[in-house]
């Protein structure tokens, strides 16, 4: 049996990163060492209490939440996607307020560098929201880019368009600076983006065999999926949701369930194609701005119905 793996998840909890986080906690071969919180799909505020009632209604008393980046390095924070995740950012389900608080005094950059050097070689980052707080722990200690096990993020696209205007995943346009330093610190570092998120599709019968479970997990998917269907099915005309978030999980789970291409990546900052995840597998030595940047895997093919099995699996727990 192999051994138990550490990971923090990153998350802006998020219909579809309570999705991630039950997998995640459901998984025997995964040992959640805390959530770190970030805005994206909502406020810091909203997205720090929703982490909390996830866990609740999971029945989790004992992983940590703590939180972290309100807004972007250098720019002003988009709106809330309300219109995707509803206006408490967990589909309009109902949550109770969060039983309690985050840790006290602890701030999430802060928290990722301390656990990634005090387990050196083992934790690995599970980023599913902007990257701003990752971005600021490298900032406050380089030397976890060699510390951490790997980063796995749900984020851009590479071959396919993006999900929030043409050229932007809504990870990635929500902090493209945080973004392009993540992809430079030269880590283990696994892109999922739209190029597989996007095959990952639960349909409603899925979704309706989901609902017959009955576990806690499976509940939390079957509250909170209406808003983000209806979604879907306002703007796309589709019957069912993108499993974007979980597909990290998997990914962390299941690595042999995905094509990867080790590719250079570089984010735009400026302009109408801000937030647009450049890749690319040739080196461009004459240009300093592609000169040794190193080498990410993006992922660019799935074994979707292997990862939906997967994900319905681990919600039956």
């Amino acid at each position: 049996m192999s051994a138990i793996r550490p990971i923090i998840i990153d998350t802006d909890p998020g219909i579809d990163d309570a999705m991630a986080i039950a997998v995640a906690l459901a998984a025997p071969e995964l040992e959640v060492v805390a959530l770190t919180t970030v805005f994206g799909n909502h406020s810091i505020e909203v997205t720090t209490a929703n982490a909390q009632r996830i866990l609740d209604a999971l029945g989790d008393v004992d992983t940590p939440v703590v939180r972290g980046a309100s807004g972007p390095l250098v720019r002003a924070p988009h709106d809330p996607a309300t219109l995707v995740h509803g206006d408490d950012g967990l589909g309009d389900a109902g949550h109770p307020p969060p039983s309690r608080p985050p840790l006290d005094r602890r701030n999430a950059a802060q928290h990722l560098v301390d656990t990634v050097l005090d387990r050196p070689g083992s934790v690995t980052l599970v980023a599913i929201g902007p990257l701003t707080n990752l971005a600021l722990a490298l900032h406050l200690e380089p030397a976890i880019a060699t510390a951490v096990a790997g980063v796995v993020m749900m984020g851009g696209a590479a071959t396919v368009a993006g999900n929030v205007t043409p050229a932007a995943e809504a990870n990635i346009w929500n902090d493209p600076e945080a973004a392009d330093i993540v992809f430079g610190a030269g880590w283990p570092l696994t892109m999922i983006g739209l190029d597989v998120t996007h095959q990952v599709f639960a349909g409603r019968a899925w979704l309706d065999s989901v609902a017959q479970l009955g576990t806690p997990s499976a509940d939390l998917v079957t509250a909170t999926a209406p808003a983000y269907v209806r979604f879907h099915t306002e703007t796309d005309g589709l019957d069912g949701m993108h499993c974007h978030d979980v597909a990290a999980i998997a990914d962390v789970l299941r690595p042999d369930l995905f094509e990867t291409e080790p590719m250079h990546v570089r984010v735009a900052t400026q302009g109408f194609a801000a937030g647009d995840t450049i890749a690319t597998n040739r080196r461009v030595p004459s240009d300093e701005n592609w000169d040794a940047r190193p080498l990410v895997d993006v992922a660019l093919g799935v074994d979707a119905g292997a990862v939906l099995g997967l994900v319905r699996d681990h919600l039956a727990r």
